[in-house]
């Protein structure tokens, strides 16, 4: 938790009141229960700082003894309120489309409706007394908690890996338990801590109100409601009750906003982590445009998709990053450009562009020597606006050109991307070029600033193979002529093959191999690379044997042991392999393997 005033005094606070709550009523028990008949009704005197009750209990005693039963009964509204809350706004996201708005209407008209009248309607109709003002106030809460957790899964709902899910046939509910709300959870926590404290405060104007606890219990609102009538004779009887509900409420309160700013800093798309304990900070390599030392991303749950890579491009360089789908290469490209949406983590020993870490380069600096080119262009063109004034766009915000001259820039890098009459494409709307015409736009708008690096995400997997031609040739012309590095991220290793300098091979999150692309054919070592370059079909390929393939699948994230991963698909694997993880070591020249059985 940051060391800010409000951090340190919500810290305090809960402290206390955890405190209180575990020993007060031993401590102070008897002491609140003692009735006293000659000191009924007292003020403030050295036997009792607080004064009285109409029986002569102390309630100093008192107010430090019913801190549990305050803190109990909002921990349980605000359970109920979450539990409600969390259920209404996860429905819509797998709901039928009818199911879907209804639900959606109730929650928009419980969020209308005024929570104070909601909760007393609901205590009056379930009965007064504790258990109707916690059930009054969860319900009073739960549309707090419906329209986040509506909202949240919203963003989740659409992700690639829901539609999976659905279309595989997995049932409503465990969509909603395992891809929905696990994703959504810290959020959601946060929100938690800061409902308690309205939990608390709510159920102490509750009891005031006389709606709450009743006699004999009692709680921090019921010892105000009693001291009430008394308040201008001896005040200070309200004093301590009113005073014990406004630190447990601001301390709750502080504690959720300190907390949600935490997140909100560490966790923000783009933002990375420090680096974790274990990693060290390595020394600068001289000369390189991008250099990656121990670069892990991990998810919540365990899921760590990424693991200690490590990587240096350097300037007029192309290092292609390969691999089968799901090897973490998007991924590492996502980390470096400060792209791992949330809850993702990033963190690292080095990352550093030009020499500097990324960490400490403002968006701006970023902006301008990294290019990000997707494999999808019409998910970096906006289909509202034309193409030239996308491009034109990157200019004014990044170097504060003026219209007419990012306008001419926008024009100069289309045609500098042999986008044929650049100034009529300027004027179009990305729908109306075609995929090879996206691309290329998208690779002229890396180029509206001087990047130091271009990363290059599958760029021509949708392209037909004369097009997915002509974007390798430019993207070597781009890199040629401006003396940038390049990294090319691919599944397709003839592709690499033919574009690369230098080839580094990732598995199941981890670099396995790195090595010159001209030994790619001959000189691999690590057995996934030797298999993904069998399993390439060429001219001399026998036509009437099947297409080589490399048995099993890959690991999942969470599902790597502390071994090699490849080992399960490995016909050289020994018993060891699946025992511990070889490290990435030296062998010859430019050339590194991560492997025992390495020859």
């Amino acid at each position: 938790m940051p060391r800010t005033p409000s951090a340190i005094v919500s810290a305090v606070l809960v402290a206390l009141m955890v405190v209180l709550a575990l020993i007060g009523p031993p401590l102070w028990g008897e002491a609140a229960e003692r009735i006293d008949a000659a000191a009924i009704m007292q003020g403030s005197s050295p036997g009792h700082l607080l004064g009285t009750d109409n029986l002569g209990r102390d309630l100093l005693a008192r107010v430090l003894v019913a801190g549990r039963y305050s803190l109990l009964l909002a921990l349980a509204a605000t359970a109920v309120g979450a539990g409600i809350g969390i259920v209404l706004g996860a429905l819509p996201s797998v709901l039928p489309r009818r199911g879907a708005r209804l639900v959606t209407g109730l929650v928009n008209a419980l969020v209308a409706f005024p929570g104070l009248l909601l909760a007393m309607f609901t205590a009056v109709v379930t009965g007064m007394g504790a258990r109707g003002a916690v059930l009054g106030i969860g319900v009073a809460i739960a549309p707090g908690f419906a329209r986040l957790t509506q909202t949240l899964a919203a963003s989740v709902a659409g992700a690639d890996y829901v539609k999976a899910a659905r279309m595989l046939g997995v049932s409503r509910p465990r969509i909603l338990s395992r891809h929905v709300l696990p994703n959504i959870a810290e959020p959601l926590i946060l929100h938690l801590t800061q409902a308690l404290g309205g939990a608390l405060l709510g159920l102490a104007g509750m009891s005031f109100l006389g709606l709450g606890v009743q006699p004999p219990d009692y709680d921090w609102g019921r010892l105000l409601f009693d001291g009430f009538a008394r308040i201008y004779l001896t005040p200070e009887v309200a004093i301590g009750p009113a005073l014990a509900v406004a630190l447990a409420g601001i301390g709750f309160n502080l504690l959720g906003d300190t907390l949600a700013r935490r997140a909100a800093r560490t966790a923000a798309p783009g933002a990375p982590v420090a680096p974790p304990p274990a990693a060290e900070a390595s020394e600068p390599v001289e000369g390189a445009v991008l250099e990656v030392r121990d670069l892990t991303v991990a998810f919540p749950g365990g899921v760590t998709p990424v693991r200690g890579v490590s990587l240096t491009v350097r300037p007029g360089e192309i290092v292609g990053l390969v691999g089968e789908s799901g090897s973490g290469k998007s991924l590492t490209a996502a980390a470096i450009g400060g792209l791992v949406p949330y809850p993702g983590t990033v963190g690292y020993a080095g990352l550093r562009l030009g020499g500097r870490d990324i960490a400490e380069m403002s968006r701006k600096e970023v902006g301008t020597g990294l290019a990000m080119v997707f494999q999808d262009p019409m998910a970096s063109l906006n289909p509202a606006l034309r193409v030239g004034g996308q491009l034109a766009e990157v200019a004014r915000v990044h170097q504060g050109a003026g219209r007419k001259e990012a306008r001419r820039r926008a024009v100069d890098r289309l045609g500098h991307v042999h986008l044929p009459e650049p100034e009529k494409q300027a004027g179009r709307h990305p729908h109306e070029l075609s995929g090879g015409m996206r691309q290329r736009a998208v690779i002229a708008m890396g180029l509206m600033g001087t990047p130091q690096l271009i990363v290059a995400d599958e760029p021509t997997t949708a392209l037909d193979v004369t097009v997915q031609r002509q974007i390798l040739r430019l993207l070597r012309e781009v890199v040629d002529d401006s003396g940038a590095a390049a990294l090319f991220i691919s599944h397709d290793i003839a592709v690499v093959s033919e574009l690369c300098d230098r080839v580094v091979v990732m598995y199941a999150g981890r670099v396995v191999e790195e090595l010159p692309v001209e030994r790619l054919a001959d000189g691999a070592v690590h057995p996934y690379t030797r298999a993904l370059v069998a399993s390439l079909p060429d001219m001399e390929t026998d036509r009437s044997l099947p297409l080589a393939s490399i048995p099993g699948t890959q690991p999942a994230p969470a599902d790597v042991g502390p071994g090699c991963a490849f080992a399960p698909r490995c016909a050289l694997a020994t018993a060891g392999c699946a025992q511990e993880r070889p490290p990435l070591t030296p062998y010859g020249k430019a050339h590194e393997v991560a492997c025992w059985e390495a020859p």
